[in-house]
């Protein structure tokens, strides 16, 4: 009869995970459960952190959050497709909820913060490394643009950058930014240009910051 051991006591061969998170308080919480779990860990602030680090080092699996300044999670996963297609990818974000990965996110699998539920994010890890990458080679993600402000008139606008032509342009927004891929044709060429915009202020509040924290803390204590 064979024995199947909980995902928690299988053997991880030292897998190397980059845990790429802008708050310090969640990015030692998540690097310290995987460490305790025997993977081997490293951490990077940014999107530009991590392929820093991917110039000296390449890891079996990226852990990135979404909202991230400097560069997103949107944009380091991009590259990261393009560049190491082998490297196994798990997007994070508390801005959606479970039940795969969103829209215009260029991950294998996808850990919604606001689940606050440690075994999951444990066992999501796992099943990917047993599984194996996704193949989304060569997919591009969406352009990740800041609110720039308000016109003249007071409407709100950003400045988009057309990833085809590399000109730019303002667009002017009527609605709250919530996270959604957008598209606008470029005003220079044919390009359509594919776009988020900046939401990260209203999801990585502290007070949720540390409400996430806490209840995260609380389901690895139930899960130990």
């Amino acid at each position: 009869m064979l024995l199947t051991l909980p995902y928690s006591m299988v053997p991880k061969h030292k897998k190397r995970i980059l845990v790429v998170e802008d708050d310090a308080t969640v990015r030692l919480t998540i690097s310290t459960l995987l460490r305790d779990q025997g993977y081997d860990v490293s951490v990077a602030i940014d999107g530009f952190d991590a392929l820093l680090q991917l110039e000296h080092t390449v890891p079996d699996l990226i852990l990135s959050d979404l909202n991230m300044p400097q560069m997103s999670g949107f944009e380091l996963l991009s590259v990261v497709r393009r560049r190491f297609p082998e490297i196994l990818v798990v997007a994070s974000s508390g801005a959606y909820v479970a039940g795969g990965v969103p829209n215009g996110v260029i991950a294998d699998a996808f850990y919604a913060k606001g689940d606050e539920n440690a075994s999951q994010l444990l066992e999501i890890i796992a099943g990917l490394i047993r599984r194996g990458p996704s193949g989304h080679k060569g997919e591009n993600a969406p352009v990740w643009i800041p609110r720039n402000g308000t016109d003249h008139s007071g409407k709100p606008f950003v400045v988009l950058t057309c990833t085809q032509c590399l000109r730019s342009f303002p667009f002017a927004v009527n609605h709250e930014p919530s996270g959604e891929v957008l598209r606008t044709p470029c005003i220079y060429c044919p390009h359509e240009v594919t776009y988020i915009i900046d939401f990260s202020r209203s999801v990585n509040s502290p007070e949720k910051r540390a409400a996430w924290k806490a209840a995260f803390l609380k389901s690895q204590s139930k899960s130990a």
